[in-house]
């Protein structure tokens, strides 16, 4: 029998689990919108097709002896020999398995295929982000359209660059817990949310993403530290520092197994200092300036590519019309209308100063529209937070057009210079101008400020945006020629007559002048419909409707320029490396290892051929320093050898005669090469193989005499040595006998056996990349000391007699970090499960007072 009470709570419970359905149905209605338009934009998923993505298929042939050696051991190599003589695996393919984090992202993909989730979990995130900073959930999903569709997420999918989009995904919600604990005041809900993004954002191993991040983290909490000071508010600043260091700790303890290796080993890649001499003066402690700054700078002109897609011709080869004036051009000179219109598919319509580029950082004409509005409506300390971001972004992506800024943080600013690609910090402003632009549109539905005070700033934002876009549409040659630095160019290696270079100016400024107009366009219309939210003649809901296909389709229409169907092909097909009949000859070797050179394409640019073989090339963006070294240094001089005899070698005898002059190549125990990838490949007959014993060391005072003696030496006899590992190698005198051996018999990318006999002791030289901080040496199971020889190799003195010597890479920072990594991922799961667990306390607390009465009774 139910009493009066229990009538009541069941009343009570229904009303709750309706109240709570009815909060939850926008989340709901926006993850599954997030969904389905991502499906929409990638429907070729939905027949089976898959993306071509170059960068995935270069990552691919790197990870390829790894991933395998994984599936049939169900271990972890941390090395590869495939991919430029051999090099850490450690930003190519390694499973952290201790780290929980690693299946929450697998289900935060929701089942969707590659890449639909990358977009979905994107706009999910600024979604959260906005909803952080207090935005109504149908606005918040029209942001998160701003944020996902953005022009740059989609051209680097289309690239394939995963693991930067990936980072990009949890940018937002960093960004977002931080400011609900700072600002809202909801401090361990905001800890929680930072700690989760910012532990799936280290996951993904972007760390210049993840750098740009901690970046706009440093200029909020400037501002908040500022206005913490004028306030007076000590104890809450420090109180939520607190609790936001628990939530980096947390994060950064889930993925130290990683960042420990890295950091490890940057010292030894390109991102650390050289030790030769610096020539150019320009070096730092990381990357030298020029390789930072020259190729991928943004032009301070190329800026205008935010509001204007076309302002610069968009990307290296674009398509232009049947209207344009290289199209006439082309017909008027006797080419045929089909053959004129599939020219103009292949068009340099890019006259920026990059090197090249897939296409603009466009952020949306309307968006870049709200982003003016909220200059004037926006107020306070989230408003000039968002500016500083976006100024300092903007500022620090012109590079080498903007010296005294770019000098300033790569000499100063801490790890600034492990990066290059600079123009990729505008990822800041594709963050920093959708958020000020929604919070400018929620100001306009506040009643904060009045009607006339919301029409004076739609008046403002419009004739600041849209007069910027007429000028360019009445006046585009006003300020400039339509010339790029690269036109020279076109006739010597593009074959293209004077006539042909002569049409390009007025196709790129019918492109500019077409584009400004369509940006003139999307903002009137965008500044009408505000227009009237101003006039509060149109309601909250059909605002966002209409807002949202604005940017959609303002958005969407520039992204199908550079990603769209035609990128699809069949799922067999994507990503796909096949065999060449060279690749197919040097298979049939059954030896346990060698190296390959092909030079039927970039060796160092392409990583196809370490697919199936252990390459001296690969692509890779963080190679070992001194390997690049070798290859400025000798590889390519030595190439030019091979490729200046090329033609003139018809026996084995030739063959020979160029690779003696080939010693790097030959002490890389480079046995084969691939100069046409439909003939065999020629054998090199000194090739060293995998280890031999010389018979002098030559000893140099530093890297430059190393390097220098490099040119000049028999690798067969002579090992190369710094005086630095002169006590190593103490009393010992080289002697050799006629019948010491040493032989590869066992091979695997992280272990090496090797059995030799020898009258006396020896030093033996391994055709194997020298890394210290991993690499140990053992003689009959007893450690031994090694050195490094031939500037990139490892040397050893072995004993006399009949010995087996073992290499394994044991790297301790990787034991030690998979235990952190466990802890640190329990503390995480901890940290959600109490701050769940306190809310629904919270919540249930309040319906209890909810149910009383004024005077205490039920």
């Amino acid at each position: 029998m139910l009493t009066a009470s229990s009538d009541n709570n069941i009343k009570f419970n229904s009303l709750s689990m309706k109240g709570i359905f009815k909060k939850m149905l926008p989340h709901v209605a926006a993850v599954i919108v997030f969904a389905v338009v991502s499906l929409v934009y990638f429907s070729p998923l939905l027949d089976g097709k898959r993306l071509d993505q170059y960068d995935i298929k270069q990552a691919g042939g790197n990870a390829k002896e790894v991933i395998d050696f994984r599936k049939k051991t169900g271990e972890e190599a941390l090395w590869t020999n495939s991919v430029f003589g051999g090099m850490p695996a450690y930003q190519i393919s390694v499973q952290y398995h201790h780290n929980i984090l690693s299946y929450v992202n697998k289900a935060l993909t929701g089942g969707l295929p590659a890449p639909a989730y990358m977009l979905f979990i994107a706009m999910l995130g600024f979604y959260v982000m906005l909803l952080c900073f207090g935005v109504n959930s149908w606005l918040s999903i029209v942001g998160a359209f701003a944020y996902g569709f953005s022009s740059y997420f989609l051209i680097i999918i289309g690239a394939g660059h995963n693991t930067k989009m990936k980072a990009l995904e949890y940018m937002p919600p960093i960004i977002g817990g931080l400011y609900l604990a700072y600002s809202r005041r909801k401090i361990w809900v905001g800890v929680t949310i930072t700690c989760l993004a910012l532990g799936l954002q280290l996951l993904c191993n972007h760390l210049q993403i993840t750098y740009y991040t901690a970046l706009v983290v440093l200029i909020f909490l400037i501002f908040e530290l500022v206005h913490v000071i004028k306030a007076g508010q000590y104890s809450r600043f420090i109180k939520t520092s607190a609790a936001m260091i628990i939530a980096l700790v947390l994060a950064v303890g889930a993925n130290i197994t990683n960042m420990l290796l890295t950091a490890e080993s940057t010292s030894y890649t390109t991102r650390g200092q050289s030790d030769l001499s610096d020539e150019t003066g320009d070096q730092t402690k990381g990357l030298d300036k020029s390789y930072i700054l020259n190729d991928y700078s943004y032009g301070i002109a190329e800026t205008m590519n935010l509001f204007i897609p076309n302002f610069l011709g968009g990307a290296s080869i674009g398509e232009v019309g049947t209207n344009s004036a290289f199209y006439e051009a082309l017909v008027e000179h006797g080419l045929t209308k089909q053959q004129a219109a599939q020219a103009c598919k292949q068009v340099p319509t890019y006259w920026g100063d990059q090197r090249s580029t897939s296409g603009p950082m466009y952020i949306g004409a309307v968006v870049v529209f709200l982003f003016v509005l909220g200059l004037f409506v926006v107020k306070g300390r989230i408003k000039w937070w968002l500016v500083t971001a976006t100024c300092l972004s903007v500022m620090l992506a012109w590079g080498k057009h903007f010296p005294f800024l770019s000098n300033l943080f790569i000499d100063y600013f801490p790890l600034y210079n492990k990066f290059r690609t600079v123009s990729m910090i505008l990822v800041i402003t594709e963050l920093a101008v959708p958020l000020l632009g929604i919070l400018a549109v929620k100001e306009l539905f506040a009643n904060d400020l009045t009607a006339i005070d919301k029409q004076k700033a739609l008046k403002r934002s419009f004739f600041i945006t849209g007069g910027v876009a007429l000028f360019f549409v009445l006046l585009p040659g006003l300020f400039f020629d339509f010339t790029g630095p690269k036109d020279d160019q076109l006739t010597s290696a593009w074959g293209y007559p004077d006539w042909l270079v002569a049409a390009l100016p007025d196709t790129r400024e019918a492109l500019m002048r077409g584009d400004s107009f369509r940006s003139l366009l999307f903002v009137t219309v965008a500044a009408a419909a505000l227009w009237f939210v101003a006039k509060e003649k149109l309601k909250m809901m059909p605002a966002c409707v209409i807002l949202a296909l604005l940017i959609l389709t303002d958005l969407w229409t520039v992204d199908k320029r550079y990603l769209n169907d035609g990128n699809f092909v069949k799922a067999k097909e994507a990503n796909a490396i096949q065999p060449t009949p060279a690749d197919l000859a040097i298979l049939r070797d059954t030896g346990l290892d060698y190296r390959v050179l092909n030079l039927a394409v970039d060796p160092f640019t392409d990583a196809t051929t370490s697919y199936f073989h252990k390459s001296l090339g690969g692509y890779h963006g963080a190679k070992m320093k001194r390997y690049q070294e070798l290859i400025e240094h000798r590889l390519f001089p030595e190439m030019n050898i091979i490729y200046s005899n090329l033609q003139s070698i018809k026996t084995e005898e030739d063959v020979a005669k160029v690779f003696a002059n080939c010693s790097a190549i030959n002490m890389l125990n480079t046995k084969y090469l691939i100069y046409n990838k439909d003939q065999n490949p020629i054998q090199n007959p000194d090739a060293l193989g995998n280890a031999w014993f010389v018979s002098n060391i030559e000893w140099a005072d530093n890297a430059d005499a190393e390097m220098a003696a490099m040119k000049k030496f028999n690798p067969s006899k002579t090992a190369v040595i710094n005086k630095s590992y002169q006590s190593d190698l103490e009393g010992f005198t080289v002697k050799r006998g006629s019948s010491d051996s040493v032989k590869l018999v066992q091979y695997a990318p992280n272990r090496l056996v090797y059995e030799y006999q020898s009258q006396d002791p020896q030093l033996v030289v391994f055709s194997e990349i020298f890394y210290d901080k991993g690499w140990n040496a053992y003689i009959d199971g007893e450690p031994k000391p090694y050195v490094r020889a031939d500037y990139v190799l490892r040397a050893m003195v072995v004993p006399g007699g009949k010995h087996q010597i073992e290499f394994r890479f044991e790297p301790k920072s990787y034991a030690l970090g998979e235990k952190i990594s466990l802890a640190g991922s329990i503390g995480i799961v901890l940290l959600v499960l109490g701050v769940i667990t306190k809310e629904l306390y919270d919540v249930r607390r309040n319906r209890s007072d909810n149910r009383e009465s004024p005077d205490g009774k039920a």
